[in-house]
């Protein structure tokens, strides 16, 4: 595990909905957008009476992280051949709440999340990667997440680490916490293209040397994140593409919240999904100059 951090006055950020979504709750209900959260008193109440009553069989009813509020995020594009393979190993009886953010998907993506039982939201346009995230993140706060743990539905990481993660930012110690594939050794026995892994190495090398950071990888799509965190980062003000993933950690790196890294095996099959050798040159251009916007 490796943590870095540094000590900046931190700003708050008004977060405003988008209101070109259709939303759809598992099982398809519908939800009004105030409708009760994981922090509402009458849950609470409930959970607590089951818990004092039934202590063996119900021990972990919501907000069992640290009494906690964890709510897991997906940005689904095309994923419905994976989605359910990961939600079926996210430990059960620790996420309060499972939200996919569909990106106009020309598959079934959704569909198949709503027959899972998920809370799904739908974008009538391709938003783009960071696009997807920013709905994530308004979708997790609504709904009172304390801890939002961003998961592809695609597969390639490990699901069954979502607790841990959680866990990290829950317990005080963390407000980010990166899965990294670069700490356990496995990325290219995991399937990672080798242009891929070399790409890795050398971005991060240069990230850590001009933000005077020390952490594995900056690229992994596997997070989590403190409520603080989300309030406080421009989300809003960043891009739509790729490159949103490292503008939102070099901002929490500015603003002094502390990162910590967690070993995270990854595969990479057919469905997963991967961005070609163009697009990676690309999101590599556009991340230096980001990096030299933050750097000491």
């Amino acid at each position: 595990m490796r943590v870095f951090s540094r000590d900046k006055n931190r700003l708050s950020f008004q977060i405003t909905l988008t209101p070109t979504l259709s939303r759809i709750t598992g099982r398809g209900g519908r939800r009004n957008m105030r409708s009760p959260s994981c922090r509402s008193p009458l849950n609470s109440c409930a959970a607590l009476f089951i818990q004092l009553c039934f202590p063996n069989r119900f021990a972990k009813i919501g907000r069992v992280i640290h009494g906690k509020c964890l709510v897991v995020v997906m940005p689904a594009y095309n994923a419905e051949s994976t989605v359910e393979k990961t939600l079926r190993e996210i430990p059960e009886g620790f996420a309060d709440h499972v939200v996919l953010v569909d990106d106009a998907s020309r598959d079934q993506t959704a569909a198949v999340a709503e027959r899972l039982g998920l809370t799904v939201l739908k974008h009538p346009k391709n938003r783009g990667y960071g696009g997807n995230q920013k709905t994530c993140y308004r979708e997790a706060l609504l709904l009172g997440g304390d801890v939002v743990v961003m998961l592809h539905p695609d597969y390639q990481y490990s699901p069954k680490l979502v607790v841990a993660m959680a866990s990290m930012i829950a317990s005080g110690q963390y407000d980010v916490v990166l899965g990294s594939r670069i700490l356990c050794g496995s990325a290219i026995r995991g399937g990672m293209p080798i242009y891929k892994y070399v790409m890795n190495r050398i971005l991060t090398l240069i990230q850590n040397v001009l933000m005077g950071a020390k952490v594995s990888e900056y690229h992994t799509g596997y997070r989590a994140f403190s409520r603080a965190v989300l309030q406080t980062l421009p989300l809003e003000e960043n891009s739509d593409d790729f490159v949103f993933d490292n503008e939102m950690l070099a901002q929490a790196f500015y603003f002094g919240f502390n990162t910590g890294e967690l070993s995270c095996p990854t595969r990479y099959e057919p469905e997963s999904s991967s961005i070609s050798l163009k697009r990676s040159i690309k999101y590599g251009f556009g991340v230096l100059p980001m990096t030299m916007q933050f750097r000491l």
